[in-house]
């Protein structure tokens, strides 16, 4: 059974910092890309932040770059976010995601990944 556990979350005052982890069970995923999703209530999921099989291509949503890190350690089969100066607005449930096989240079929709972790909720207070 595929298995995508995130942890890391939970309450930060605004500017704080978290990090979040992805570890994936039940089979690699060292040839495809894994991804950062959010969702906050009322709105849709939205792409954080994704990277491809090795590690050499990132590539983020205009609202967190320069402030969020996307890693990732196939040893380890985890996929890591790095969070810092985070805001209000980056209150959300944050979903890790991940891809069987590349598929392309950069994968930001949901629907380019094949296996969801159930998510971990970051609260950003003001």
């Amino acid at each position: 059974q595929v298995q995508l556990v995130e942890s890391g979350g939970g309450l930060v005052q605004a500017g704080g910092s978290l990090r979040l982890s992805c570890a994936a069970s039940g089979r690699t995923f060292s040839s495809g890309a894994m991804g950062w999703f959010r969702q906050a209530p009322g709105k849709e999921r939205e792409f954080v932040a994704g990277i491809n099989w090795n590690g050499n291509v990132k590539y983020y949503a205009d609202s967190v770059k320069g402030r969020f890190t996307i890693s990732r350690e196939n040893a380890k089969n985890t996929v890591y976010l790095q969070m810092n100066s985070l805001k209000p607005d980056d209150t959300a449930v944050y979903y890790c995601a991940a891809q069987t096989l590349l598929r392309a240079r950069t994968a930001t929709l949901a629907n380019e990944y094949d296996y969801w972790g159930q998510g971990t909720q970051v609260t950003v207070s003001s």
